[in-house]
């Protein structure tokens, strides 16, 4: 076995992308952000797309610039957001672009699904819970209208399989980002054709599901001489972005609930097997899958979204705050007691989310600095509302709370929330997703056994910071 290795991650998510390298060597791990590029839906005639062409563009710029270099890549692993998926045609070729999860069209479609097939045994079957842009619904809604792309789709790729399928020319399903589409048996991991043929939906564009750290393929052979790499391995990893930083949770024994804090707050527990109840129903709970056989049972929560459109407006208004100014300013009017319930489909994409969150709080005259205390307060509030649903499930006492992803470097909220859970705080790392997308590739090549010594190592190698309730 090599003394060094040196793996990729391609770590995509809804509004930016990154490329992040990493080092192997005796026992120590350490990383390099290689570049950094933008991402976000694009709007064509009132329909939004995400521009794959784009996001593969990125990727040759950063593999080329790696090239150049004079980089060994032993591996390359590729993790996105979930649900959305791309058609692939029998040619090979993309007959349309992947829609995308924040497109009103898939709005009431979830009602048109349950005259046909009732919410209870939607959930009972695929342990999922109800979100309007869930792959199923998207499916059902193209299928509805008769969507071009997918009528001449061979098979449909899941986001991080599309790309991977771009890099290689091979296409694989991978387990982790297929489990979110609503349409798969979390017992079985299998998806259940009997139920998307009731809906009408095809069954023939599902490919076999596949565990994550099993080999794609290699760079295709124009890509590997033009970027100077060679043929590269491609592995899928753990493909969904969430799946991969649960993997990165530094835990050292099970008795802990995470919290991915990004764009979207992703609050749950590992379990040995799905949870689904009548109960977790009722509380729309989700059945995620993890690596070694693991569920990953959570809700998502309206995370930083609010305050990423907040910014957006105050900076069209020519008050562009630093995340640090930010924080300060919440500080400051932490005493403020304005709330708001962060998962309320008014806050979903409105026109203008400073005017919307003012307006829920039914109050005049706030200012810019009261409307941050009011999104971290309530997310604070929202996390204790979510860990006390999280403690009626868990076959095992909750203890702490491990904040994984860009939000584990906010203090203040780390804090406010700690104070309302009433236990501590694990804070770090901030680069989970990646970290993890990383750690799986290392386990592919035989460097870590499973996820508890992925765990040892990761907390060995970054820092992590504890807030105790106050």
């Amino acid at each position: 076995m090599a003394d060094k290795y040196t793996f990729l991650a391609f770590d995509c998510g809804a509004t930016s992308g990154r490329a992040v390298l990493a080092t192997f060597s005796g026992g120590t791990f350490s990383m390099e952000e290689v570049c950094r590029f933008p991402n976000q839906p694009l709007e064509i005639g009132g329909k939004y797309y995400w521009n794959v062409y784009s996001i593969y563009d990125h990727f040759v710029t950063c593999l080329t610039q790696l090239g150049r270099r004079g980089v060994r890549i032993d591996s390359i692993g590729i993790d996105t957001w979930g649900v959305d998926f791309g058609c692939l045609a029998a040619d090979g070729s993309l007959p349309g672009l992947p829609r995308a999860y924040r497109d009103p069209y898939t709005a009431g479609v979830p009602e048109e699904v349950f005259r046909t097939v009732s919410r209870a045994d939607l959930y009972a079957a695929t342990g999922i819970q109800i979100m309007d842009f869930n792959t199923v619904f998207q499916l059902y809604a193209q299928t509805k209208a008769g969507d071009a792309a997918l009528a001449a789709a061979d098979c449909i790729l899941f986001m991080p399989d599309l790309l991977s399928y771009l890099l290689t020319g091979e296409r694989i399903c991978e387990y982790t980002d297929a489990s979110t589409s609503g349409m798969m048996d979390p017992r079985t991991r299998q998806f259940d054709k009997t139920l998307l043929a009731r809906l009408g939906i095809r069954t023939d564009v599902l490919l076999p599901v596949r565990d994550p750290g099993v080999p794609v393929g290699t760079l295709r052979p124009s890509l590997a001489a033009a970027t100077g790499l060679g043929p590269v391995p491609v592995v899928a990893v753990a493909g969904h972005d969430t799946a991969s930083a649960v993997a990165a949770v530094p835990a050292e024994d099970e008795r802990f609930a995470y919290l991915s804090s990004g764009t979207w707050s992703l609050m749950g527990i590992e379990t040995p097997a799905p949870v689904m109840t009548a109960e977790s129903a009722r509380l729309n709970f989700t059945n995620e899958g993890g690596i070694d056989g693991t569920t990953r049972f959570l809700k998502n929560i309206t995370g930083m979204w609010l305050l990423e459109q907040c910014r957006k407006v105050w900076k069209a208004q020519g008050r562009d705050y630093s995340y640090a100014e930010l924080v300060d300013m919440a500080r400051a009017e932490a005493a403020f007691p304005g709330r708001i319930a962060p998962d309320d489909p008014r806050f979903a994409n409105p026109a203008d989310m400073v005017a919307e969150i003012i307006a829920a709080m039914e109050r005049h005259d706030v200012s810019d600095a009261q409307v941050v205390s009011c999104i971290y307060h309530s997310l604070a509030d929202r996390y204790r509302e979510v860990l006390e649903m999280l403690r009626g499930f868990a076959p095992f006492p909750i203890e702490r709370l491990h904040i994984i992803g860009g939000g584990s470097a906010n203090d203040l909220l780390n804090q406010w929330t700690a104070d309302a859970l009433g236990i501590p705080v694990l804070a770090g790392p901030t680069e989970a997703t990646a970290i993890g997308n990383l750690m799986m590739q290392a386990r592919a090549a035989g460097l870590v056994a499973d996820r508890w010594e992925m765990r040892r190592l990761i907390a060995r190698s970054f820092p992590l910071k504890t807030f105790y309730p106050e």
